[in-house]
């Protein structure tokens, strides 16, 4: 416990407190600098928005802000084009983690996206785990697991397709796939439709951790949890909306990866104020905190705990935070049991 008297303020460095990174993309990872160049090295326009105009906000009310952020996101994936691309953003997102805090990285991958220029999907998988191992080993690098991802604008078959390749990967620690999850607009495709993928990756023991509840409410939410049954939420934040469903959230010990800025980003809420962090907090339930997309967003992990911050967290609180996010992990034992020790040490400054 923090050694403070009752009533006073300690705003101690959260680049410094250990947590784990659970909710981040591997496109929208990189740094603004990185796609700069690749697209240079390639020949190829960037939008403005990643340019000049870089960072944007979306308003995805209506699918035409929803359009344009996937139409940013597909311009800089578009960017990658190889295998050397491809390590290079593992590389980069995990030494970028690490000097924020983060002892464990769950970077989220499509192996579709890229299957084009290294062979299929198989080499691509194999490009983003054998540098995942190999980056962890670098001092300062946080250790990273990767998670498979759906998209949820395809084929269900597909999906499928790809819980076997997680499945035939699936491991334990550093440079192994950990998850299976389900991305893109939500408003798309009948989440339903994708339970079989999920049983496949459930009868590897990965964590299954589809995004619902973002811009989609408690309705979808439910739906999520009844027919996948997941072990996580990505966002799931609109939880809040109706009591019964974040009962359910709770009881279920299903955890929320909340990325306050991508939600401020996008429009799903207004401001800072908006966001109902503490709100879940209170109600009980397990949040990771996530940057999701720094790319398009321009705030990475550390800026959540900062938001939280601003949403009057204690130090203490966020350290909480940090252990939540840790145990909602598929983090070795060895490093979660070292990062909770050393977030003693973070209060005890």
């Amino acid at each position: 416990m923090s050694p403070d008297p009752p009533g006073a303020v300690r705003e101690r460095d959260t680049a410094t407190l250990p947590k784990a990174h659970l909710h981040l993309h591997f496109t929208g990872s990189m740094r603004v600098s990185t796609v700069r160049e690749m697209s240079q090295a390639h020949g190829l326009r960037l939008p403005s928005a990643l340019g000049d105009d870089w960072p944007v906000t979306f308003e995805t009310r209506d699918e035409r802000g929803w359009f344009r952020f996937q139409s940013l996101y597909d311009a800089a994936r578009h960017c990658v084009r190889g295998e050397s691309d491809m390590r290079r953003i593992v590389r980069e997102a995990a030494l970028d983690d690490g000097a924020e805090g983060s002892r464990w990285l769950e970077l989220q991958v499509d192996p579709t996206s890229y299957a084009p220029f290294v062979g299929g999907i198989t080499p691509t998988l194999e490009i983003v785990l054998d540098e995942a191992a190999s980056v962890s080993r670098e001092p300062g690098a946080a250790q990273v697991g990767v998670i498979v991802a759906a998209s949820r604008m395809r084929h269900e078959l597909e999906a499928r397709t790809l819980a076997r390749l997680a499945a035939r990967y699936a491991g334990e620690g550093p440079g192994a796939v950990v998850g299976f999850g389900l991305s893109n607009d939500e408003r798309r495709g009948e989440t339903e439709a994708f339970a079989p993928a999920f049983a496949i990756a459930r009868r590897a023991g990965l964590a299954l951790v589809p995004h619902a509840g973002e811009l989609l409410g408690p309705d979808a939410i439910e739906r999520t949890l009844t027919s996948l049954s997941p072990d996580r939420l990505g966002h799931g934040v609109r939880s809040i909306e109706d009591p019964r469903t974040l009962d359910r959230v709770v009881e279920d010990g299903v955890a929320l990866e909340v990325c306050p800025g991508s939600n401020i980003s996008l429009g799903v809420y207004d401001g800072i104020d908006d966001v109902p962090l503490r709100q879940l907090v209170d109600a009980g339930a397990t949040v990771a905190l996530g940057a999701d997309d720094p790319l398009i967003f321009g705030s990475r992990l550390q800026e959540q705990y900062e938001v939280a911050r601003v949403l009057e967290f204690t130090d203490a609180e966020l350290a909480d935070l940090a252990r939540a996010s840790l145990r909602a992990s598929r983090a070795p034992t060895e490093v979660r049991e070292t990062a909770y020790a050393d977030i003693d040490a973070w209060l005890a400054q």
